[in-house]
């Protein structure tokens, strides 16, 4: 069986559920991350390594991924904020397959003009979180609905469903 290959930019802190579901389907997935957080390395066949991320240094963060990847990524999972976002992107567009589709997560979107448009040419499905509204008052998406909804899109990406920006709750005003 060919080895499947991920790359999750942030995936030790919201994304960690679906770092774990990636393991336990036999993906060899590599987490930059700004902080160590300990990945569940032995469940099913896959793996995980944790690579060390500062943002501030895009190609850096690219080197140290494609050295633990051992090959181009199959699927990448982001979710970099502000600033850090087109320069990562960018610099780890060489790692990905021709074929490897993107989930891209945000915290929210413009209210007018939506999720910003992808930085990777390659399909992409975008989740943008919102809030859910209980008994009339407001709450943030848990952890939980967070990794599921990244999840569908993964399987939407996997799948080669066309590429589509998904708001999970409502949106953020």
């Amino acid at each position: 069986m060919a080895i499947r290959r991920a790359l999750i930019l942030g995936g030790t802190g919201m994304l960690t559920q679906c770092t774990a579901a990636l393991i336990g389907e036999g993906w060899h997935v590599v987490v930059p991350s700004r902080r160590y957080a300990p990945l569940p390395a032995d469940e099913g066949l896959g793996r995980a390594l944790w690579v060390e991320a500062d943002w501030s240094d895009p190609d850096e963060v690219a080197a140290r991924a494609a050295r633990a990847l051992g090959g181009p990524a199959d699927l990448l999972v982001a979710w970099v904020h502000g600033q850090s976002r087109v320069p990562i992107l960018s610099a780890v567009t060489p790692l990905l397959a021709p074929d490897a589709p993107v989930v891209e997560v945000h915290s929210s979107a413009d209210p007018v003009l939506g999720a910003p448009d992808p930085v990777i040419d390659h399909p992409t499905q975008q989740v943008v979180l919102g809030t859910v509204t209980e008994r009339g008052t407001s709450r943030w998406l848990t952890q939980h609905e967070i990794a599921e909804s990244v999840m569908d899109a993964i399987r939407r990406g996997l799948a080669g469903r066309a590429p589509g920006v998904h708001q999970i709750g409502a949106a953020r005003v």
